[in-house]
């Protein structure tokens, strides 16, 4: 390893695999602070839901990127890198380590190989046009002109996530070249950082029934009427924040769609769905350090053990 390069140890995973207790005994054990890259615990009011840490549950382990936005703003890989890397800065500067630590693969890659996003930036104008067309012409009309300039990004963006297939054509616009192909280059970049990449994980009847009880226990918490609460204040399903698994399901039943028991029954679905694609999405990514749960019987002190030997060797 090249112990010229900054530290930084990510702790990822699918859902409700058991990264957020691993990741306060890590930190205590190595001197780290945590970086959250999780794209709904980064609002405020919105706790339950994303299994917020509570304060008095981080053992005094300072945490960034948690309740630093309002649920009416945007969030988006690009300032989570900016946030992120802002922390970082402070973290070195104290003499820590950061531990980067959820389940959002782009967001971790995006930091981690410090992808380039300047390309990337809005143009006004392009923007407003391609705003007005989708409104005029739906977005399945807005979809269908991604397809036909950049086919890779059409069949990775839902036609629904209008905001995300309009950045890709301005993208393509400005650069006459795809963001799909931009974005495979920059996944092709080295690390700039003495990185070790932890994939938590156990096999997948676990995870399932992990992710039922977490349900559970989010609705005996007050999930709906945290989700009520957003929705009194003005928060809606078109809002990026809302987009977030347990509460966009909760306000289809509190908008009258669908019965609660529905609701919870869609929510427990969709959450293993996108433990799945969770799992998919680690599995491409290289250097990565797999680390199955069940292979340590699903003892923490175990599993902290193995990984503080993996990051001695990794000279972190």
């Amino acid at each position: 390893m090249d112990n010229e390069k900054k530290p930084l140890v990510v702790l990822t995973g699918p859902t409700a695999a058991g990264k957020t207790t691993l990741s306060l005994a890590l930190a205590e054990r190595i001197g780290g602070e945590i970086i959250s890259a999780d794209s709904i615990a980064v609002y405020r009011h919105m706790d339950i839901g994303s299994a917020k840490i509570r304060p008095e549950e981080t053992h005094g382990i300072p945490h960034h990127l948690i309740d630093v936005l309002e649920p009416e703003e945007d969030f988006h890989v690009v300032l989570f890198q900016q946030l992120a890397k802002e922390a970082m800065k402070g973290i070195y500067e104290r003499g820590h380590v950061p531990i980067v630590v959820g389940g959002t693969g782009f967001y971790i890659q995006a930091l981690t190989r410090d992808i380039d996003f300047t390309q990337a930036e809005n143009m006004e104008d392009l923007r407003n046009e391609l705003e007005v067309f989708a409104r005029e012409n739906g977005a399945h009309a807005l979809h269908e002109r991604l397809r036909q300039v950049d086919p890779d990004s059409a069949a990775a963006i839902h036609e629904n996530n209008v905001k995300r297939v309009i950045r890709a054509l301005e993208f393509y616009e400005q650069n006459n070249s795809p963001i799909s192909a931009h974005n495979q280059e920059q996944r092709q970049a080295k690390s700039p950082y003495n990185l070790a990449c932890f994939v938590l994980t156990a096999p997948r009847p676990v995870l399932y029934e992990r992710i039922d009880r977490r349900v559970d226990r989010m609705i005996e918490a007050g999930l709906v009427q945290e989700v009520r609460s957003l929705k009194e204040r003005g928060c809606h399903k078109g809002m990026v924040s809302m987009q977030g698994l347990g509460y966009k399901e909760i306000l289809s039943y509190l908008d009258g769609e669908i019965s609660l028991e529905e609701a919870i029954r869609i929510l427990k679905r969709d959450t293993r769905h996108f433990a799945k694609r969770q799992l998919t999405w680690f599995r491409r990514e290289e250097d990565v350090i797999w680390v199955d749960k069940s292979v340590f019987d699903y003892d923490d002190e175990r599993i902290l053990e193995w990984m503080m030997q993996k990051i001695k060797e990794y000279q972190i």
